[in-house]
Formats: C-alpha cells, structure tokens, sequence
C-alpha cells in the first residue's frame, strides 16, 4: 500500500503552502492531522498534517516512537522501513482526525504516546 494517496498529498501539500504565508507569526495554523501513519508491529506513530511545498518529501506532524514530539519526518524514510514478516508502515485507511495537533500533542504527552 502507498503511504500517501494524490488526495492527501495534495491537502499535505496545500496545508504546507498555507502554513507557510504565516509560519512564525501568530496566525500560524493549528491543522487537524490529515493522515495516520503506523507501525503494525510496534512503537512507531504519525499524524500528519502538512508536506513542505517545496520538497514534498518532508513532512510536518506528531510523531511517536516512544515518546511523542512535534516535528519532521522524511516520507522516504517511512517507505524504506522493513519490518520483520515483510510487513511495513502502513496507512490507517479508516482514521479520521478529530481534532487539531496541537491537541493530540497534548493528549499524547499527558497519556505518553498518542492516542488516535
């Protein structure tokens, strides 16, 4: 399974060129997460909800292996991943976020990892 659709490379992409007219300002967007990423045999989670417009390789969320922080990750990266039994990071197809990052974040560091 591909990681990321056209779909949501696209909202990943237009959320990226949206935060950057207002990155470091205080009009900075507090996006909910548009995709969650896992890892079906362990630790290992993301939200996220941006991709750089200008490399759309990287990318911008929450993310979890082991303690949850706000930052970014290479997509590449995630794809290269092999698991053991040939298994990968996957997309959940059927997640839907239900509210902003900024409040999983919250969430993840009161429950210590997050809980999507």
């Amino acid at each position: 399974m591909k990681l990321l659709t056209k779909s949501i490379t696209e909202m990943l992409i237009a959320n990226g060129r949206a935060q950057a007219l207002v990155r470091g300002t205080e009009d900075e967007i507090d996006f909910m997460p548009v995709v969650k990423l896992f890892n079906p045999l362990g630790r290992g989670t993301w939200l996220l909800t941006e991709l750089d417009p200008d490399n759309p390789d990287l990318a911008f969320g929450l993310c979890d292996l082991g303690f949850p922080e706000m930052g970014s990750v290479l997509v590449s990266e995630l794809e290269a991943i092999r698991l053991p039994l040939g298994m990968r990071i996957e997309r959940d197809r059927y997640w839907s976020a239900t509210k902003t990052l900024s409040a999983y974040a919250d969430e993840a560091r009161a429950k210590g990892g997050i809980v999507a």
